[in-house]
């Protein structure tokens, strides 16, 4: 895809799809793509797979691998397919965003690495060698709440100045002043994406292109209408859906995603609950917190929530 072109088409409600598991740790592949028809049937206008929603960092090189060509066969190009390659290894890195080309992705979505803590010329450098690999667009996936490090305005500059295939961000950063500085230095036509709920709605006003957040998981329909309303000038709808949302944000964020999420899907009946570890299932507490926020939105039928 030229990237003239992918600016245009990948914007919008960005569902980052968990990775369910059986019982016994494996991958669910009829329960991912029934996740994936769910998601575009709801409205989501995008994909992605093997962010932080999905737990790349339990899975192998060839699981991601797996969960990937899975999605985009799943898709069919219904939506633009946008699934995260980055590790905290650069070789793992080059290897899965090499992949993503190779299958088709419309763009690839590399994290700042985490754990690692690279300064900002070592940011510069991974990045700059992962984007000359490859001719797919890549978007940048900057979220110090995880990776321990935040990659500066100045360093996302550079690297869109020196590596034509990097067109976006990913910024799961409550910092909103970055945020409005990415898209001053970086271009308006810079494709910048909030991946902090509570700022899906702020960043569509300062000339962001959509949104990658972890509800769409629980509520696809209304996190899609929130951008449609949005982009179709009704202000007031955008707005009210906004505030929303917001219980539901708050209470799937109160443990570490995608633990709540998870335990929500549960819930539904769409996927089981199952994390790989370290990671495990809220508390009882919160998992009732979770079942009564979806409840109060109509996302759980009372007679379900009884069962």
């Amino acid at each position: 895809m030229a990237y003239e072109e992918a600016r245009k088409k990948i914007r919008g409600s960005i569902c980052p799809v968990i990775t369910p598991f059986k019982e016994d740790g494996s991958i669910d592949e009829k329960t991912f793509v029934e996740l994936i028809n769910w998601q575009i049937e709801s409205g989501s206008h995008g994909i992605s797979v093997t962010g932080t929603s999905g737990e790349p960092s339990s899975m192998t090189v060839a699981e991601r691998k797996q969960v990937m060509k899975l999605a985009k066969d799943a898709i069919d190009g219904r939506v633009f397919f946008t699934p995260g390659t980055g590790s905290t290894n650069h070789d793992e890195t080059m290897e899965l965003t090499k992949y993503a080309e190779e299958i088709g992705a419309d763009a690839a979505m590399v994290i700042v690495p985490y754990y690692n803590k690279p300064n900002q010329e070592a940011l510069f450098q991974h990045f700059k060698t992962v984007a000359d690999s490859v001719k797919i667009p890549i978007i940048i996936y900057n979220i110090p709440g995880r990776s321990a490090v935040n990659m500066e305005v100045s360093t996302m500059k550079r690297l869109v100045e020196a590596c034509p295939n990097i067109i976006g961000a990913k910024e799961s950063n409550k910092d909103f002043e970055h945020v409005n500085r990415v898209l001053l230095n970086c271009g308006r036509d810079f494709l910048l994406f909030s991946g902090i709920e509570l700022l899906c709605y702020p960043m569509l006003a300062i000339g962001g292109a959509g949104f990658i957040s972890a509800t769409a998981n629980v509520e696809p329909k209304r996190v899609a209408e929130l951008y449609n309303a949005w982009e179709a000038g009704d202000i007031a709808k955008a707005q009210d859906l906004h505030y929303e949302l917001m219980p539901l944000n708050d209470v799937l964020f109160k443990d570490t995603n995608p633990a709540p999420v998870k335990a929500a899907l549960g819930m539904m009946g769409k996927a089981t609950p199952k994390l790989r570890m370290p990671l495990g299932l809220p508390s009882a507490e919160l998992q009732e917190e979770v079942r009564e926020t979806l409840i109060s939105l109509d996302i759980l039928p009372k007679e379900v929530a009884a069962k």
